[in-house]
């Protein structure tokens, strides 16, 4: 296994690399993790400390809608890689890097309804730092392999798996299943997805740990 350039172990140092990526041409740093292992709660720090400059663009958008997906026959695999539209996710991601004195509007995932709302995020010509999470952004299978190619640095969070795994069944819970059910999917699909994206792990530049 090749050994990623760099180990973070604090949030502090976690900024302090994104910021020596701000100046000159906007970059896009992809923040990767298994399902439940903090990708939005850290992308939500460090916009919080890197301001204005910085914006998050989500893979979850992406998410085909529950209708498509029950016309396939996928809906009991919702977060699987090939339940999202991932060459529409690099085409964004391709007017992020290509298009960067434009308005760049991309959809947004709502957890309450379970779907995407279009155009709902921006991307401002004067973001100078994309921060882009998701589970499949170094996966090169169901279209996602033109991902890579546009992140500038990628960084993979490292957790827990039983924290991970139980942080999943409070969020699935909270969102409307049933105990029973959210630790049958956490456990289920959601870790048959883990799975996959633990793949991915060697491939990153940067290894973040906080736990």
């Amino acid at each position: 296994m090749a050994s990623p350039l760099i180990s973070l172990t604090s949030l502090e140092e976690v900024v302090a690399r994104a910021k020596s990526l701000m100046g000159g041409e906007r970059k896009i740093i992809g923040l990767i993790g298994k399902p439940g292992a903090g990708k939005s709660t850290l992308s939500a720090q460090l916009i919080q400390q890197l301001g204005d400059q910085a914006a998050i663009l989500n893979m979850d958008g992406y998410h085909l809608s529950n209708l498509a997906l029950r016309e396939l026959g996928r809906s009991d695999r919702k977060g699987a890689p090939d339940t999202f539209d991932a060459l529409g996710f690099t085409e964004i991601l391709k007017r992020v890097k290509q298009d960067a004195d434009q308005d760049i509007y991309f959809p947004v995932f709502d957890r309450a309804i379970e779907e995407s709302i279009a155009a709902q995020g921006v991307i401002t010509p004067s973001v100078k730092l994309v921060i882009t999470e998701g589970n499949y952004l170094l996966h090169n299978e169901n279209n996602w392999g033109g991902v890579k190619n546009l992140l500038d640095e990628s960084w993979f969070i490292e957790v827990d798996d039983n924290l991970r795994i139980e942080r999943l069944v409070n969020r699935h819970h909270k969102f409307g299943k049933s105990k029973a059910d959210a630790h049958s999917w956490a456990t289920g699909s959601d870790e048959n997805n883990a799975k996959v994206v633990a793949q991915t792990r060697e491939l990153a530049d940067v290894i973040i740990n906080l736990s």
